[in-house]
């Protein structure tokens, strides 16, 4: 008997399974503490420098510091999950950050300060990856379009809304509130994941294979650290000429090199580099690197234009950022319904464009500049933004099986987080150079800086070119993994 052949069809939206949207909002209860933390420090260096009577530049070892633990743990996360079960390593992580925000909260001196902070760095990256790792893997490969607009949500606001709580707490109560803010999400999150996460502890037989690989921990975590030290030492002064910059960066690069070198030849590495032969993984990571230049790298921009050229106090100008959030809001249904649908190379393409061309104005902008335009513009700006983040966050595990997702997952986080600090130093430097170059005429040089923000983005944009597109549907016979969610292009 004669068949017809099937004409390919758009594969159907499905809808969340509630199962997996319960996951998602317990890990994103936890995961809250760490978003909103990093952002919230971001404003507070300088009142804790008068506080703890120290420099600046000790203080500054509270972020530092943070970000070098965080470094360290985000490799570990892959090699742990196998080894501790998904469960059990989150409320670990948990305790240890909820143990290093109580620290910071009580500590004495400077010295114990940035002694907690390293334990809350250690927490936070364990727990960045894995959250993103045990939501994706309950998905099971499906509607992660509209799945991620859960999972997006806290990194797309934290940079918006951590400086306005920092700013408040500052204005109102004392610094040590900024840490006792991440207790209740650190706390609820426990609770929520000892009784409603399902139990997926190893066998004995699969925890005694997962072994650590030593070696290449010994190379990402100090190569990892190491780059990011030198990037944030990119940002004062100095610039990227100091030996405290070029020192660690390259060395930190070479310890990267060494450890995907060695990677390649090992059977089971701790962190999975093949998986950037994946098309969908190498063109996520690479496009995530460039959107942490406009994503932290303007947010660095957007605080000292209002307070250093339009006179605000901190706490004003973290709320005239607040619009940029209510854009990343609206972005939420519009861009996270459509992802499944179209695919993430035209959204990310469109939101990179809209973030480059809602820059523009501020490369205009000048001190009387009308605060209601420029807000208007924020909101398109956060838009955009929204468009960028949650696409490009299931763009890098399309076509990946269960065992791979960890090691996605810890890929995307590094190649983001080290666009960010690389984002930061640099526009940090452009702008330093621009107020000596213009013999420190402030409204110049923020123009400067900002021509460059646009810039980045143009360049996001030639990257989403690369993004998977609409994917096919399914092939008949196949139930492993949907066919709109397998790579086009194959290791």
């Amino acid at each position: 008997m004669a068949t017809t052949p099937a004409s390919p069809a758009k594969s159907p939206v499905e809808k969340l399974d509630p199962k997996v949207v319960r996951t998602a909002l317990i890990l994103i209860t936890g995961g809250m503490a760490v978003i909103f933390d990093t952002t919230i420090v971001s404003v507070a260096l300088r009142t804790l420098a008068l506080r703890m009577h120290t420099s600046v530049s000790t203080i500054q070892w509270v972020t530092t510091g943070y970000l070098l633990a965080l470094a360290i743990a985000v490799p570990l996360s892959a090699w742990a999950l196998r080894r501790f079960g998904g469960k059990r390593l989150w409320m670990f992580s948990l305790a240890v950050f909820l143990v290093g925000s109580v620290g910071s909260s009580l500590a004495w001196n400077v010295g114990s300060l940035i002694a907690s902070r390293v334990v809350q760095g250690v927490g936070g990256g364990l727990m960045l990856p894995l959250m993103t790792t045990l939501i994706f893997q309950a998905a099971g490969g499906k509607s992660l379009g509209r799945l991620v607009t859960y999972v997006a949500m806290p990194a797309l606001l934290g940079p918006i809304l951590g400086p306005v709580i920092g700013g408040a707490i500052l204005t109102h109560l004392s610094w040590r509130f900024m840490f006792w803010v991440n207790v209740p999400f650190c706390v609820v999150g426990f609770l929520l994941a000892w009784r409603y996460l399902a139990d997926d502890t190893p066998s004995k037989d699969t925890a005694s294979k997962a072994r650590l690989d030593v070696p290449g921990l010994l190379l990402i975590a100090p190569g990892s650290s190491v780059l990011l030290y030198g990037l944030a030492n990119a940002g004062t002064d100095a610039g990227f000429g100091h030996p405290d910059v070029i020192i660690p960066v390259v060395l930190g690069a070479a310890l990267i090199a060494a450890f995907t070198g060695y990677a390649l030849r090992k059977a089971r590495p701790l962190v999975e580099i093949r998986l950037f032969a994946k098309r969908s993984v190498a063109s996520a990571s690479a496009a995530l690197f460039f959107s942490g230049f406009s994503l932290y790298g303007a947010m660095l921009l957007m605080p000292l234009f209002y307070q250093d050229l339009r006179g605000t106090t901190a706490l004003t100008a973290g709320i005239m950022l607040v619009p940029q959030g209510i854009g990343t809001v609206l972005s939420r249904t519009i861009a996270g319904g459509n992802i499944d649908k179209y695919g993430s190379r035209g959204i990310v393409l469109i939101g990179c464009a809209v973030v480059a061309a809602s820059t523009v104005p501020f490369a205009f902008a000048g001190p009387d500049t009308n605060s209601w335009l420029l807000a208007l513009w924020m909101i398109i700006r956060g838009f955009g933004l929204g468009a960028v983040i949650m696409p490009l966050m299931v763009a890098g595990y399309i076509g990946l099986d269960k065992d791979q997702i960890p090691h996605a997952s810890v890929l995307t986080r590094m190649a983001m987080q080290v666009g960010g600090s690389f984002g930061t130093a640099v526009l940090a430097v452009i702008l330093q150079d621009a107020i000596a170059a213009h013999h420190g005429a402030l409204a110049d040089a923020f123009h400067v800086a900002f021509w460059w923000s646009v810039g980045f983005a143009a360049v996001a944009v030639l990257l989403s070119l690369r993004l998977p597109g609409a994917q096919r549907a399914p092939e008949p016979g196949r139930s492993d993994i949907p066919a709109q969610h397998k790579d086009p292009v194959e290791a």
